[in-house]
């Protein structure tokens, strides 16, 4: 693997920097004040921002290059450092069409959504004109196990008919949120339990679809995406609205997590870079005890083990990058597993060091570490917690030496 980036590669990580700098940091105190203002409104400095980005060309740059004219053209590992710069900054992701979980539900209907599909949803999506959601999770079964979903997906003529209750529905809360991509059971009989789901487009204004209520985290509403609790009450879409066809949900669903794990790696890293710049110049600037903290060492080990930590995890999620361009997103499985186990909990030691270092103010709102930590203590649950992705990782590595 060439650890040097591309001159394309290094010329978009530049532009990328320097719009964040210029365009993003300075706006950080109106967004937080218009999400306070209007919790579920996309915040007008954000409408703004995302123009600006637009009109550089700074757009959209996820997608893989397989996916012809809807992508930037990019690698994985190409995109990888401009995700984890994006990572630093709260909004920073939407402000160039990358946030989740939009980003996932494009690759699904880019990679498995027919012509009208596209039309109808991909595109504003593409043009950064409506958000979405992705309707999996539920409060009444295991949903780290997808196939106990219960919700129900019933065919009835020309339509289906879902009925059930999801939760943590991330960016339902969002007004600009118009269509769900909702998983369920259209077959619950079937023997292999690997072919009762399918995945099926709602659009989040149709009668029997509520909204109910917002899931805090960690006392957070997390405006103005929220993870809403969604009640599915005899909701019915034309039949054209299911994805590639019945019994095809977990082939679906696992093609979306692969790459969106690994994003969610890379903002990651990107977060737990900025925390221990953080961390380095509170330490050099404070005194304590008569001296600056950075002469103390237990400060000294907190940055020392922080910068190899963070520099181990980044390594693994390049390494994970090159290894989906060069062999599919299947084979590299278990270097994907093992980012994702890694790069959330590294993220959360690092950050932890950094708000003991900044003492209270950590914890506040004038740095963003709280939101990152959040955010890093989400991901061990959120696309599947670090168990299964342990007892998955386990299994294969044992079976090589049977």
């Amino acid at each position: 693997m060439d650890f040097q980036y591309s001159e394309k590669t290094q010329d978009l990580l530049n532009q990328v920097r320097s719009f964040i700098e210029k365009e993003i940091v300075p706006a950080q105190h109106a967004y937080h004040e218009q999400v306070a203002n209007t919790p579920w409104e996309t915040p007008p400095i954000l409408d703004e921002l995302k123009a600006k980005a637009k009109a550089k060309g700074l757009w959209n740059l996820f997608l893989p290059r397989e996916h012809g004219d809807f992508t930037a053209g990019l690698t994985n590992l190409e995109y990888a450092p401009l995700a984890e710069e994006m990572g630093r900054y709260h909004f920073a992701s939407e402000v160039f069409n990358c946030a989740a979980p939009d980003t996932g539900n494009m690759e699904v209907l880019a990679k498995y959504g027919n012509a009208k599909q596209q039309k109808e949803w991909l595109e504003p999506l593409l043009e950064g004109k409506i958000r979405s959601a992705f309707a999996m999770t539920e409060p009444d079964v295991a949903s780290s196990d997808a196939t106990n979903i219960e919700t129900s997906i019933k065919r009835d003529g020309d339509e289906y008919v879902i009925n059930g209750r999801k939760f943590y529905i991330s960016g339902a809360m969002r007004k600009t949120c118009e269509i769900m991509i909702v998983m369920g059971k259209t077959d619950p009989d079937n023997p292999n339990r690997h072919e009762q789901q399918s995945q099926i487009l709602v659009p989040v204004n149709t009668p029997g679809v509520t909204v109910k209520r917002a899931m805090q985290v960690l006392g957070s509403v997390d405006a103005p995406e929220g993870h809403a609790e969604v009640i599915f009450d005899n909701v019915r879409v034309p039949a054209e609205n299911i994805i590639l066809g019945e019994g095809r949900g977990f082939e679906i669903a696992q093609g979306r997590l692969g790459p969106g794990r690994i994003h969610h790696c890379m903002r990651l890293i990107g977060a737990a870079q900025h925390a221990l710049e953080l961390m380095c110049k509170r330490a050099n600037s404070r005194v304590v005890f008569g001296q600056p903290m950075i002469k103390h060492g237990s400060v000294r080990e907190d940055i020392a083990k922080s910068y190899c930590e963070v520099e181990q995890a980044r390594l693994m999620t390049l390494k994970a990058a090159d290894h989906m361009d060069r062999y599919g997103n299947k084979e590299a499985k278990e270097l994907i597993a093992m980012i994702k186990i890694a790069v959330p909990n590294m993220t959360l030691r690092v950050v932890d060091r950094a708000m003991q270092i900044h003492g209270a103010v950590g914890l506040s709102q004038d740095t963003p570490l709280a939101g990152f930590f959040a955010y890093a203590r989400t991901l061990r649950l959120a696309d599947g917690p670090d168990q299964v992705h342990m007892m998955q990782l386990g299994r294969n590595v044992a079976k090589r030496y049977e």
